[in-house]
């Protein structure tokens, strides 16, 4: 009994029932359940009083034709997939049947490889592509794995990061927990191999030339080329825009743009007092502090990026550039700012260079944490990724992006850092002075679990500045929070499960840069 519930039943409907038996046995032989009635009103009986997967019928038959029968099925059981086999490929009547919602159509004479064909597709789709996608992954997880038992170099953790996010991507369609929990596990063991990874080599990259594109070397590297040859450039920033999610979203874009995505690397820490102000920059913090003193004296976080536009200028100011009147910088925190600057985009069109700041994803991140009915809506990276996406359809950024595409310049497109899904608290001890950032902290004589965090007791090392003689720095690592010793049940109802970005992690530092030229 347990195995005839398990199949599938199909109701085949056709004047002519009794000259497709072979057929049906050779469905029943395949593992389906066929009943066959002959007239469209016995078609109506069977879908009103019991449950059928799917629905064979005949588009000419005596009394109420097939077309009619579909309409009143579909009243009864919208969702019930309808397979229209018909004598006919004429284009008015397959336009009435899809008007109508078939799910397919097949025309006769059929066979019975044919019609088994059909119904795979319809009923066993989810299935077969569940399984198909498995193979897939695994075969990807393989091939990544065996690489890990060689010499990996930064262009694998980029191919990581990417087949990560785009496998994000996929899942989100996906209603396989085999494979759902599967991949979760693949991020975190991928995760504790780059944390190893990056943490052995950054340091060195730090004070050599001969390194992966760091944060300090975008602009140098996208914007002063393209300036010296007097292209015009639109350089857009959003903070906080992970890889998956600029995948999420690069297919609109495409519509507009032929689209060259590269990655970097963010610097330590991966948050925007840090990683933004090399950006714009070209220096790493370190030499921020000694340039530019009072950058970091202010206790407000917010205001640590208070001279990024000046940073900006001295930065092109040193490759020979000084664009005076050509060159303007904006922030955009809100979308109502946003709405009133795109009002407004073609004050920027005749620029040599125009410079937006996108907040705003960072701003919902952070929101994230401290509203209810926000972390509601976006429980989980699927959730908050659907959530972002449907913040850019309908944002300013998108309004402006489709306008520059009507012009003659070039977009760039980055962020200054990911984010990650914290999941885990580990202690962090200091002093009351200590910076309250969750996923890094600096102040003096700061401590925390080296195997969940790294611990920074020489800033000059990691190019991070001293504020006093006893200033240092930890990190958290892939999902880690930190969290102290005296309030930890209370950090953890709140910010367990919450997106923060400053630590080492694929997610957030593995960063996109899109270079977009107008179709």
């Amino acid at each position: 009994m347990a195995g005839t519930t398990e199949k599938k039943r199909i109701l085949w409907v056709d004047d002519e029932i009794d000259s497709l038996k072979p057929h049906m046995i050779f469905l029943e032989s395949r593992g389906f359940e066929v009943k066959g009635v002959m007239s469209g009103d016995d078609a109506i009986l069977e879908v009103q009083e019991q449950v059928y997967d799917l629905v064979l019928l005949d588009e000419m038959m005596p009394g109420k034709d097939g077309l009619t029968t579909l309409e009143e099925i579909k009243n009864v059981r919208p969702h019930l997939p309808v397979v229209m086999v018909t004598k006919s490929e004429e284009e008015s009547l397959m336009d009435d049947a899809i008007g109508q919602k078939i799910d397919d159509y097949l025309v006769k004479p059929v066979v019975p490889t044919q019609i088994l064909s059909v119904i795979k597709r319809l009923l066993d789709s989810k299935k077969i592509i569940g399984s198909s996608s498995m193979r897939r992954y695994i075969t990807e997880l393989n091939r990544f794995n065996q690489r890990l038992y060689g010499s990996l170099k930064p262009d694998d953790w980029f191919d990581a990061a990417r087949t990560v996010s785009e496998w994000n991507l996929a899942l989100d369609e996906s209603n396989d927990p085999g494979l759902q929990e599967t991949h979760q596990g693949t991020k975190k063991d991928w995760n504790n191999e780059f944390t190893k990874y990056f943490m052995a080599n950054y340091p060195k990259w730090l004070h050599r030339d001969n390194r992966p594109p760091l944060s300090p070397d975008i602009t140098a590297k996208y914007i002063v080329p393209r300036l010296k040859k007097k292209q015009k450039v639109v350089y857009l920033v959003v903070d906080c825009l992970r890889l998956d999610q600029w995948m999420l979203i690069e297919p609109l874009v495409a519509e507009f743009y032929n689209i060259q995505r590269d990655y970097y690397f963010s610097i330590l820490p991966s948050a925007t007092p840090f990683a933004r102000n090399a950006l714009f920059s070209g220096l790493f913090p370190d030499e921020i502090h000694k340039a530019y003193p009072d950058n970091y004296n202010s206790a407000e976080e917010g205001s640590l990026n208070r001279f990024e536009d000046k940073m900006l200028a001295d930065n092109l100011a040193r490759h020979g550039l000084r664009l005076d009147k050509q060159y303007r910088f904006t922030k955009i925190y809100n979308n109502t700012e946003g709405e009133e600057l795109a009002k407004r985009v073609a004050d920027y069109y005749d620029l040599q260079l125009a410079v937006f700041v996108f907040n705003f994803l960072d701003i919902m991140a952070h929101g994230r944490s401290n509203n209810v009915i926000l972390k509601e809506i976006a429980g989980t990276e699927a959730a908050f990724r659907s959530l972002m996406r449907s913040w850019f359809v309908h944002s300013p950024l998108f309004t402006m992006l489709k306008a520059f595409a009507q012009r003659d310049c070039t977009v760039i497109l980055t962020s200054d850092h990911g984010s990650v899904l914290c999941q885990r608290g580990t202690m962090a001890h200091g002093r009351k002075s200590t910076s309250t950032n969750l996923r890094y902290k600096y102040g003096d004589n700061l401590n925390s679990n080296p195997e969940e965090s790294v611990v920074i007791k020489k800033p000059e090392k990691w190019r991070l500045p001293s504020f006093t003689l006893a200033t240092s720095f930890i990190v958290a690592k892939e999902d880690f929070y930190f969290v102290y010793p005296n309030n930890y049940n209370e950090m953890v109802r709140r910010f367990q499960n919450s997106f923060q970005h400053g630590g080492v992690s694929l997610e957030e530092l593995v960063v996109p840069v899109a270079v977009l030229n107008p179709k």
